[in-house]
């Protein structure tokens, strides 16, 4: 490894990746992916690539500059992700670590851990002092109907997955109830069926409506309620037997901590960079670890995979290929199980084919 290596250039791109089949949800449909692509330069020319999701089109060029103007602050300073993160984290004390300057620091700390895995050699989970594993991974079905879900269960598991994990939040109770027991008859008993409320529920009305899934066997109930509520989560997990998942959207090391010792969610689900990158991860696994927690992902596969293998209450991998065009190499699928062996930095490299295509 070449030591002291310095910050040396940023470039940052903005591209809309199409996806394939648009993904609806109870709070709508998302057809296309705003990313921002962070590539860090060395002074040794190591290049560490990292990308967000800015969700909406409209905070794709705000993220993009907001990062362009973060690297004026850390060019020549040490490629150390660490050092960087806790010296950005300062200097936007008054401004705070949330949304669009969190995504930035995310998309910087990303960036400089690939980079420092490639200075090694190694992949991410290597780098970390992790063997790389298979992880269990389950495909995701959208806000599709009674027939459409089931449908879409069936291709997943027929290309070898053994977890699926769909969205409901319907007009009422009862038609949540048909697609699950839908995609149990697509599916049968074997496979783990994980539903998605992204957040549409009263506390009130998410306990009614669980009760009446109780009996059905799934693997966790996520979200049924605000995210930040923690409390009102509180209180469904405490009415409820099926376990419940939350943490794709707390923010940092702090939002996770109110969370957990909230006794919000039975198990756990960071997004990595809604949780402050590898660094954010990292913090979140062990106060995981240290609870007893099982610690699974939103979004993310290639870096979160090699994370998992690192977080010793590893517990699914959520596998979305919506970002997969733009990728050098994919990550690879086995028989249900996420890939990572022979994986180079956090796995993200770029297709510039695919990213020429897709620029705005």
């Amino acid at each position: 490894m070449k030591a002291d290596q310095k910050i040396d250039a940023l470039k940052i791109r903005t591209v809309s990746v199409p996806l394939e089949h648009p993904h609806r949800t109870a709070s709508g449909e998302i057809s296309a992916s705003p990313l921002v692509l962070t590539d860090i330069t060395t002074s040794g020319g190591i290049v560490g690539h990292s990308l967000v999701f800015t969700y909406t089109p409209a905070a794709l060029k705000p993220t993009a500059d907001f990062i362009k103007n973060i690297g004026d602050f850390i060019k020549g300073e040490n490629a150390a992700p660490g050092h960087i993160e806790q010296m950005l984290v300062k200097k936007f004390r008054l401004l705070g670590s949330q949304g669009l300057v969190g995504m930035a620091i995310a998309a910087i700390d990303m960036a400089l851990w690939d980079a420092l895995a490639r200075m090694a050699d190694v992949s991410l989970a290597r780098l970390l002092g992790a063997k790389p594993k298979p992880i269990p991974a389950y495909g995701a079905v959208g806000y599709d109907g009674v027939k459409g879900s089931a449908q879409a269960a069936e291709a997943w598991v027929k290309m070898g997955f053994k977890g699926i994990k769909a969205k409901i939040g319907y007009e009422s109770g009862r038609k949540d109830l048909e697609v699950i027991r839908a995609m149990r008859d697509a599916v049968g008993e074997e496979v783990a069926i994980m539903v998605d409320y992204n957040q549409s529920l009263l506390p009130a009305e998410a306990i009614e409506r669980l009760r009446a899934i109780d009996e059905e066997g799934l693997t966790w109930v996520e979200e049924p309620t605000l995210a930040h509520d923690y409390s009102g989560h509180a209180s469904i997990r405490q009415e409820i037997k099926t376990p419940i998942q939350c943490g794709e959207n707390w923010w940092g090391i702090q939002d996770f901590t109110h969370a957990v010792n909230a006794r919000a969610s039975d198990y756990v689900m960071p997004d990595v960079m809604k949780i402050g990158g590898v660094t954010g991860w990292n913090r979140a696994a062990a106060v995981a670890q240290s609870l007893g927690l099982k610690v699974s992902n939103h979004l993310w596969p290639e870096i979160s995979a090699q994370l998992m293998c690192a977080t010793p209450n590893a517990h699914w991998l959520e596998y979305a290929d919506w970002w997969s065009p733009i990728f050098a190499q994919p990550l690879v699928i086995e028989d249900g199980m996420a890939v990572v062996d022979g994986a180079s930095g956090t796995g993200v490299e770029w297709n510039e084919t695919a990213v020429a295509k897709f620029e705005v």
